[in-house]
């Protein structure tokens, strides 16, 4: 009987052979990561998408100079796929951009080996890092604010159909400051799996389906701030 390939699967999109080079080889060394694809340009990298069906996907950002709907399309095309945006000069509008794409990380392309295997694992059971900096950014933020105000959640979504309980606020708050899963069941000394079905209950209220747009909706509606 055939065994199961339990490793996540990655799809490298990415302009520069070098970079893509240096990641096939550290890739290529982690036991647990099977790099199904390496791919330079939309069109591969679309076609890798329906024939490989990768868990994460790392993408340039340059990739989106010529197609900023492209992550949008890959989202589309596999729902369920993380992506991971590296860039070799983050700043403010880029983040945006990677808000936007609904990526699961914004990465400096410098990064360590350390780091981005963390960040797949991480993407790869469901978590979005990318919440864990863009509140500390203000100016990004309001913009995001003002941007999805009306395309997520429409004029009548202050309401909440059903209020957050005092638990339910307490774990919002913890992500809205970036804390993963097993932080926050650290700090309120109750398993990962209590903190899982909170959240699971925090997004069903505010109508999202990511942790990032739930604290968006969140600041959006007054139910939490930002410095």
């Amino acid at each position: 009987m055939e065994q199961k390939d339990h490793r996540i699967k990655i799809l490298v999109a990415d302009k520069q052979q070098v970079f893509r080079k240096g990641l096939e080889l550290m890739l290529g060394q982690a036991g647990d990561i099977n790099l199904c694809a390496s791919v330079s340009s939309e069109k591969e990298l679309l076609n890798a998408i329906t024939e490989f069906y990768p868990d994460v996907l790392v993408l340039d950002i340059s990739m989106l100079d010529t197609n900023v709907h492209l992550a949008a399309t890959v989202k589309q095309q596999l729902p369920s796929i993380a992506i991971i945006i590296v860039t070799p000069q983050p700043n403010d509008e880029e983040m945006f951009l990677a808000i936007k794409s609904r990526a699961a990380s914004y990465l400096d392309r410098s990064t360590s080996a350390e780091e981005l295997l963390t960040t797949i694992r991480r993407v790869a059971s469901g978590e979005y890092p990318l919440n864990d900096s863009f509140l500390n950014h203000p100016d990004v933020a309001r913009k995001v604010l003002q941007q999805f105000q009306d395309i997520y959640w429409g004029k009548g979504a202050e309401i909440l159909v059903s209020p957050l309980t005092p638990r339910e606020f307490e774990i919002l708050n913890f992500m809205a400051k970036g804390d993963t899963n097993k932080q926050i069941a650290e700090k309120l000394t109750v398993s990962e799996h209590t903190i899982k079905n909170h959240i699971t209950s925090i997004l069903r209220k505010l109508d999202v389906n990511a942790r990032t747009e739930a604290v968006i909706a969140a600041i959006k509606r007054g139910i939490i701030s930002f410095q």
